[in-house]
């Protein structure tokens, strides 16, 4: 809801054009006007940038349905599927069609080719899920989206949180009934989102893009599991194409997941003295966490120190205090997206004499495995020299509210929320996402 009285007074006019804009508009000069009357056609062209946004039809009406409550939710994609049986074959997304312009021009002009397939045509039996959702499903494709997977990692950490994300109970079985809480098979695929400020539906249909029968972007470690290929699909389809997903802030994604409240931390010689503790509270909270290391457009996913990469998004998947023979140490658990040998290779990393330190009895309650996973614990102190910024997403009451309020009710400790709602307007107050700043 757009709440005029929200919006921001404008800049103080000037006579000469403000640095950021001065490239495009070289040497001009703004005229002078009064503040007030400044303030008053500032808010008049807002107002009416709004009207007519208004008016006009959204594409977010088109790409996704606005939902009230998962119950209600499961109605209408249950009604969707059975639209799509009486038409018959199987359902086609008019909105991401299957062709080059859902790929995105970048990466066609890459001169690299796609191939549109099911995956029944890419595997002989393919699952939406086997053996549950964990983080080590997820596994990153061509795309720079690692921001996108290190927080589809933590959410997978957390069932009751997943479940609203990536309903539970669809499958590739045409012979599935709604009755006992399952879908038949139609190729469609029903996803949820949280988009300015309320839950939406999202079908996307099953055709992928591979290259020689593989999947060619975000895929599970088992080739017969498609939840997070189809997962990916759907965010594609709010963004427009796959290539719009190339970079951006993992805490964005959280927020999109849960509808929880975000929060960056900036590290090195910035990092807050009680960060630890605070990410111990959050961890109890159910807070989503993630962290990355900036970098130069040269360096983007390029190899760093001690088997880190720079210009890439990693998830927090545990901070504990560890007891060791000579005292307690602080250490962080974090996993690469890539989920491959790229792992941190200095102290407290898989190969590391430290662990030697570690008795069994603690070494057994963390639950230690050394694989060639994308998973590794470091010590807190350099997560904090070699790491530019952390990023929390900690839930709120709209991270519950969709038939799992246990979510809420089983934490002993919340944070307590203020909400204000209002709008960003094109060529009025919206300034566009933080890889954007204008």
């Amino acid at each position: 809801m757009w709440a005029p009285h929200i919006l921001q007074d404008p800049p103080a006019y000037t006579r000469q054009a403000e640095p950021e804009y001065a490239s495009g508009i070289a040497h001009q000069r703004v005229p002078e006007r009064p503040p007030e009357m400044a303030k008053r056609q500032y808010r008049m062209t807002a107002r009416a940038e709004v009207r007519r946004q208004q008016q006009e039809p959204s594409v977010w009406d088109e790409r996704s349905h606005p939902s009230n409550s998962l119950e209600e939710s499961r109605r209408w994609y249950a009604e969707q599927i059975a639209k799509q049986m009486r038409k018959g074959g199987l359902f086609e997304d008019p909105f991401l069609p299957a062709s080059s312009r859902s790929i995105g021009a970048r990466l066609i002009q890459s001169g690299r080719n796609y191939e549109w397939l099911r995956p029944h045509e890419i595997i002989r039996d393919p699952q939406f899920v086997t053996d549950g959702i964990s983080r080590f499903d997820v596994v990153q494709g061509e795309i720079g989206d690692c921001w996108f997977l290190a927080a589809v990692a933590s959410l997978s950490m957390y069932r009751d949180l997943m479940q609203q994300v990536v309903p539970f109970g669809q499958s590739f079985d045409s012979h599935r009934s709604s009755a006992d809480g399952s879908f038949p098979y139609c190729g469609m695929f029903w996803f949820r989102f949280w988009r300015f400020g309320h839950w939406v539906d999202v079908v996307v249909d099953d055709r992928l893009p591979t290259r020689s029968g593989r999947l060619v972007f975000m895929r599970s470690t088992d080739r017969n599991e498609f939840w997070s290929a189809l997962m990916e699909k759907a965010y594609v389809k709010l963004a427009g194409n796959y290539d719009a997903m190339r970079g951006g802030a993992t805490s964005e994604a959280m927020e999109d997941f849960t509808g929880g409240l975000t929060e960056i931390v900036t590290l090195g010689e910035k990092t807050p003295p009680n960060l630890f503790s605070l990410m111990e509270i959050a961890q109890k909270r159910t807070s989503l966490m993630a962290c990355a290391i900036e970098a130069a457009a040269d360096q983007i996913e390029a190899e760093g120190p001690h088997g880190l990469i720079t210009g890439h998004a990693y998830s927090i998947t545990d901070v504990r205090r560890v007891q060791t023979h000579y005292g307690q140490v602080e250490l962080v658990r974090l996993r690469n997206p890539w989920g491959s040998q790229h792992e941190w290779n200095g102290p407290w990393g898989d190969k590391s004499s430290e662990w030697r330190n570690i008795p069994p009895d603690e070494r057994k309650r963390m639950g230690l495995t050394f694989e060639n996973d994308g998973e590794f614990w470091m010590s807190f102190k350099d997560f904090t020299r070699y790491f530019t910024k952390a990023e929390f997403c900690h839930l709120g009451p709209a991270s519950g509210s969709f038939g799992s309020p246990t979510i809420l009710e089983k934490r002993k400790r919340r944070w307590e929320v203020t909400q204000e709602e209002g709008e960003w307007v094109k060529y009025a107050t919206a300034g566009g996402c933080r890889n954007y700043r204008g």
